[in-house]
């Protein structure tokens, strides 16, 4: 039977830096954001969006920043645009649990709690660090502004929320700690399918 984690965290917190990890040690990893970006540039969502939001596509491929001006001046635009992205997202998943036989398989999904995929995984990992250490690598990114950080910590669920859902919680701050707790989280997990 293939254990289904998830995987996730606020921005900033390290969540790929560890998904790595968690692939280095030879687990499959299903990247959330990976598929969007693809189903943006030239998949199937492309196509779609573009019957919706025209001058979001352009050059065959949807802008993510048009869209962010779109979600910012239409409070109905994000709705829609998930309406469109989520079940070719889902169907992208089934795909891959169906390709791995393997006995764990991760499961890199940024919005886990807020899309609810918490109820169909058995078992979640949420990646933490510090919130002065978060927003500094936040800052750190070219371009980032206060504001879009703003808005983004606004749209997902506070750390200690998800640190308190969480089944497994590995520390971000170095590199060595990370991959001991993600080391740890494939030997609780596999002890409890050999028990």
């Amino acid at each position: 039977m293939t254990f289904c984690l998830g995987l996730t965290g606020s921005i900033g917190m390290g969540k790929s830096t560890t998904a790595q990890m968690f692939a280095d040690a030879g687990i499959p990893v299903w990247d959330a954001d990976a598929v969007v970006h693809a189903l943006y540039d030239g998949g199937a969502a492309t196509e779609q969006i573009a019957k919706v939001f025209p001058n979001a596509v352009t050059d065959g491929a949807v802008s993510r920043d048009v869209l962010k001006q779109i979600i910012a001046a239409d409070k109905t635009a994000l709705k829609t645009i998930e309406g469109i992205v989520h079940p070719l997202v889902a169907a992208d998943r089934q795909a891959f649990i169906a390709d791995h036989q393997a006995d764990i398989l991760l499961f890199d999904i940024p919005l886990l709690f807020e899309t609810n995929a918490d109820a169909w995984l058995d078992a979640v990992v949420v990646v933490t660090a510090p919130a002065a250490v978060q927003r500094r690598r936040v800052m750190d990114r070219p371009g980032m502004t206060e504001d879009q950080f703003q808005m983004i910590l606004s749209r997902q669920t506070p750390d200690a929320e998800k640190r308190d859902r969480a089944d497994y919680i590995i520390e971000t701050l170095t590199l060595d700690g990370a991959r001991a707790g993600v080391e740890d989280v494939i030997r609780q997990i596999r002890g409890q399918q050999d028990a």
